[in-house]
């Protein structure tokens, strides 16, 4: 079966996806693209070889596969339509401007019954897969503590070749829904349940509503301790990074990256850490799990094959946005820790 894929929006990300679904591409054919701006539609169509839509209900009617990678505000509308029309969809994150819409989406799809996948893509990053083995090898014993940092260039030009992420009514707010919903995902599915949060945010380039800096401390159920700090500013030069270090009773792990990059690990008496990068990196991750490092669009296009199984799903990506919501209502608060409900599923959990 050769699927048809169409997209709905045609800006950064969903050149990126549409790269990475060449490692594909005997399974699946263009159907269209739509987006409000017809340069990008062209410049989308002439890349990949897709035609350019007049509209999104044209798209959905031509596709099997209807990714949405629109600016955050269209995201439940547009899930809205592929799930009536019962497509299986890629949603990109966050799903929703708040906690709210993001619930609308989530019963929109599972309502539908469609197979679904969401673009928290780091979860298949091998850097953070090695991490994950760091934190359940024996020789770790409990976890204790988790600090994470994330800078990136405040993505309203450049590569981006966008303005929307300064507009509170299509983003919903700043860095850290925006950016950091990865981040906050990635701490409890290497930790497992947050239970408490304390957050503060700051303003840096005065856009209303955005923050440009989030500063973040988690209480785990587990007893370990974590912080995040979350970074838009104006060295273009420094794209997107994160750095993040993990410490348990007898081991610790470090990485330096997002998909590529270096990976440091040390258990009990070693004397100094073992490094990983480049190919010793990549190997070392694969012999941990065999998702560490697949592409995460050619995955889905054999889950939507396959009737199902695709993942993660707009049900993983709902609980980062509780986090994220609690983290604002911190803030709100002047750093008022912010309780947060347990939830009943396994938020470490791999397919």
């Amino acid at each position: 079966m050769t699927l048809t894929v169409g997209f709905l929006g045609a800006g950064n990300i969903a050149h990126y996806h549409a790269r990475l679904l060449r490692h594909c591409r005997d399974e699946f054919t263009w159907a269209s693209v739509y987006d409000p701006d017809p340069q990008r539609a062209e410049a989308f169509a002439a890349e990949h070889g897709a035609s350019v839509a007049a509209g999104a209900e044209q798209v959905v009617e031509a596709s099997d596969v209807v990714y949405v990678v629109t600016w955050t505000s269209e995201h439940l509308p547009l899930v809205r339509m592929v799930a009536e029309a019962g497509r299986a969809l890629f949603c990109e994150k966050p799903l929703g401007r708040d906690l709210a819409e993001a619930a609308d989406v989530v019963a929109a799809v599972t309502g539908a019954g469609i197979v679904n996948q969401v673009g928290l893509v780091l979860r298949r990053s091998p850097l953070f897969w090695l991490a994950r083995s760091v934190l359940a090898d024996p020789r770790s014993g409990a976890p204790m503590s988790v600090v994470f940092r994330d800078d990136q260039h405040l993505p309203v030009r450049g590569l981006y070749r966008s303005t929307w992420r300064a507009d509170r009514d299509k983003a919903g707010s700043g860095v850290l829904l925006e950016h950091s919903i990865h981040d906050v995902d990635l701490l409890e599915w290497l930790l497992g349940p947050i239970r408490t949060v304390s957050c503060s945010t700051s303003y840096f380039h005065g856009i209303e509503g955005i923050e440009d800096v989030a500063v973040a401390r988690f209480g785990f159920d587990n007893g370990a301790e974590g912080s995040l700090v979350t970074i838009w500013h104006d060295l273009d030069g420094r794209i997107s990074n994160r750095h993040v270090e993990v410490f348990c009773e007898g081991g610790y792990g470090s990485l330096e990256g997002e998909w590529s990059g270096s990976f440091r690990r040390q258990f009990g008496a070693d004397p100094r850490p073992e490094v990983l990068e480049g190919e010793a990196m990549l190997g070392a991750a694969a012999s941990v799990s065999p998702l560490a490092g697949e592409w995460p669009d050619p995955a889905f296009v054999a889950a939507v094959r396959q009737g199902g199984g695709a993942w993660p799903s707009v049900t993983d990506a709902l609980r980062p946005h509780v986090i994220v919501d609690a983290c604002y209502r911190s803030a709100a608060r002047a750093g008022q820790p912010v309780a947060v409900d347990l939830p009943d599923a396994d938020l470490t959990r791999a397919p």
